[in-house]
C-alpha cells in the first residue's frame, strides 16, 4: 500500500499561490519600470515635495485631492523620488493582490480554494495596462485601503465579543477613511458597511447588538482618522476650510464645468475606456461570477451572504467611474473591490467552480499578459518626452517654467518649478477661467523663464485666453517646437 504524498503546492497551502499570484502581477509592472513619469505622477511628487506652509493649499501649489494621497507622494519622494514612487506602486499590487485573498478566506472560512478566486481577480486587473496598470495613481494607492477595510468589515461581523468585533470595525472605519482621503470616490467599506446593514439586519437582540458595534466602530475609526489627517495637514500649512473647498466644494464645480464644455475629445476617451474595460475580460468574469453567485449558499461559518452587497459596490464603483468624467482608464481600477466582493460571493456557493468561471479566469488572464506584451514590444509614447529632452540640455539653475496646462511631468523631468499654482488643466478652467492670475503672473517680474504650450497659443477649452495671450506675445519668444510641444522663452533672458 502506497502512502500518498501531499505537495505543498496543492490547495493545502492557498496562501503560496496568493503569493504567486501577487508576484505575477508585479510582472505587469516590468515594462513600465525605467519609463518617464506620467503628467498626475510629475504633478504630484512637485506637489508633495515642497508641501510646506505657502501660498496656495499645498505649499505653493493647489490640488483638488486629499492629504493622504499628497503624504503618499511626499513619502515617495522623501525616498528617492521616481523609482521610490514605482516601488511604492508594486507594493500596492502585492497588499492589493493579498488582501483579496484574504477576503475570499473570510468570506468562506472552510475553502480552500476561496482566496484563489479573489486573489486571482485582484491579480489579472491590477496588472493589466487596461486598467492603467504601470503608473501610479489615487486608485491604486487607495486599493490597499479599500481591501484591508473590507476585510476587516467582514471579520468584525464574525467576531464573537463586543471588544473584539468594535476593535475590527474600528479598524476598517480607518482604513476606509484613508481610502477616502487618497481619493474622494474611494467611498466602497462605507457603501458595503450600508449594503450589510440594510440587507442582512434582522429584528433580533444579537443582530442588533452586531449592527450597533459595527456602525460604532466604524464610525469612531474613520473620525478619528480623518480628523488626526486633517490635524497634522494644517500643521503643514494646508488650511482645512480650503482644503474641504478642494476636495468637495471643487468637485461639484469641476463636474459642471465638463458636462458644460464637454468635446469630442471627452467622448472618445469615454469609449475608449468602455472597450478597454471590455477587452480586460472583466465583463466576462463578473457575469460567470454572478451566475455562479445564483448557487445554493454553503453552510458556512462566515459574515452571511454577500452576493447583494457585492452587487451595490459595483455598482457605485462603475457609477464613480462614470462620474469621474475624465475617463482615464486608471478609473477602472476603481472596479477591483466591487469584482473581488462578487468573486468572494461566488465563493460561497456550492460548487464555485464551473466550465464558464474556468473560461471567464482563463480569458481575464490572457487578457492581461497579451496587453502586458504589446506594451513590453510597442511602448505606448509620452508625448511629453520630446519636450523634456529639448529642456534638460537648456535648462539653467534658477531657471522656472510652466506647462499651460497640464502635463506637470514636463516641469517634474527637467527639474524646473512653476511659480502659477495651478499644475493641471482642470483646476485653471474652475478656478481662473478668464486668466486673469495667469495674466497677472506673466506681466509681472515672477513670470516663469520658460513656458510650454500644447499648440501655437496658450487657448484651449473652457477658457478665455484673451489678455494672457497677449502677455505671452509680449514678454516671451518661440524658441522651439519639440513634438507636439511649442516652447517659448522670457524674451528678458538670454537663453
Amino acid at each position: 500500500m502506497h502512502r500518498r504524498v501531499t505537495s505543498p503546492w496543492t490547495l493545502r497551502s492557498p496562501w503560496l499561490y496568493v503569493v504567486g499570484l501577487a508576484l505575477l502581477a508585479c510582472l505587469g509592472w516590468v515594462p513600465f519600470a525605467g519609463r518617464t513619469l506620467s503628467p498626475d505622477e510629475g504633478g504630484m511628487l512637485i506637489v508633495a515635495g515642497q508641501w510646506a506652509p505657502g501660498s496656495s493649499l499645498y505649499g505653493d501649489y493647489w490640488v483638488d485631492r486629499p492629504p493622504v494621497l499628497v503624504a503618499l507622494f511626499a513619502l515617495a519622494d522623501a525616498l528617492g523620488g521616481a523609482v521610490a514612487l514605482r516601488v511604492l506602486g508594486v507594493l500596492a499590487v502585492v497588499a492589493s493582490v493579498a488582501l483579496a485573498g484574504l477576503i475570499g478566506r473570510l468570506a468562506v472560512p472552510s475553502s480552500r480554494g476561496a482566496p484563489l478566486l479573489t486573489a486571482g481577480a485582484a491579480a489579472a486587473l491590477v496588472a493589466t495596462p487596461l486598467f492603467g496598470g504601470g503608473a501610479v495613481n489615487g486608485e491604486l494607492l487607495g486599493l490597499p485601503f479599500l481591501l484591508g477595510g473590507t476585510a476587516a468589515l467582514l471579520r468584525s461581523r464574525t467576531a464573537t465579543g463586543w471588544r473584539s468585533g468594535f476593535g475590527w470595525a474600528l479598524l476598517a472605519g480607518v482604513a476606509g477613511a484613508c481610502g477616502a482621503m487618497v481619493k474622494q470616490n474611494l467611498v466602497d467599506v462605507f457603501v458595503l458597511l450600508a449594503a450589510l446593514v440594510v440587507l442582512q439586519w434582522r429584528p433580533r437582540r444579537d443582530e442588533s447588538a452586531m449592527v450597533t458595534r459595527t456602525l460604532a466602530g466604524a464610525a469612531t475609526g474613520a473620525l478619528a482618522a480623518v480628523a488626526l489627517a486633517v490635524w497634522l495637514a494644517a500643521l503643514r500649512g494646508t488650511d482645512p476650510g480650503a482644503l474641504w473647498d478642494a476636495v468637495v466644494s471643487f468637485r461639484g464645480e469641476a463636474a459642471a464645468k465638463i458636462v458644460s464644455s464637454a468635446t469630442e475629445t471627452t467622448t472618445r476617451r469615454l469609449l475608449g475606456m468602455i472597450g478597454a474595460l471590455v477587452a480586460s475580460g472583466a465583463p466576462l468574469l463578473v457575469a460567470a461570477l454572478a451566475l455562479t453567485a445564483r448557487r445554493p449558499l454553503r453552510t458556512v461559518d462566515g459574515p452571511g451572504d454577500l452576493r447583494w452587497a457585492a452587487l451595490v459596490v459595483l455598482g457605485w464603483d462603475l457609477l464613480a467611474a462614470y462620474l469621474g468624467g475624465s475617463y482615464w482608464l486608471h478609473y477602472l481600477t476603481g472596479l477591483v473591490p466591487g469584482i473581488v466582493l462578487v468573486a468572494a460571493a461566488a465563493a460561497q456557493r456550492r460548487p464555485p467552480r464551473t466550465r464558464l468561471l474556468s473560461t471567464a479566469y482563463a480569458v481575464t488572464a490572457l487578457s492581461s499578459v497579451v496587453a502586458i506584451l504589446v506594451v513590453a514590444v510597442h511602448p505606448v509614447e509620452r508625448p511629453e518626452e520630446p519636450v523634456i529632452d529639448y529642456l534638460s540640455d537648456k535648462v539653467r539653475p534658477g531657471d522656472t517654467g510652466m506647462v499651460a496646462f497640464g502635463a506637470a511631468n514636463i516641469l517634474q523631468e527637467s527639474g524646473l518649478r512653476s511659480p502659477y499654482p495651478d499644475l493641471w488643466s482642470l483646476p485653471v478652467r474652475v478656478r481662473d477661467p478668464d486668466l486673469e492670475r495667469l495674466s497677472e503672473l506673466l506681466a509681472g517680474p515672477r513670470r516663469p523663464t520658460w513656458l510650454v504650450l500644447a499648440g501655437r497659443t496658450i487657448g484651449t477649452w473652457g477658457v478665455d485666453a484673451g489678455t494672457a495671450q497677449e502677455q505671452v506675445e509680449t514678454h516671451y519668444e518661440l524658441v522651439g517646437s519639440p513634438g507636439r510641444f511649442t516652447v517659448y522663452h522670457r524674451k528678458d533672458h538670454t537663453p
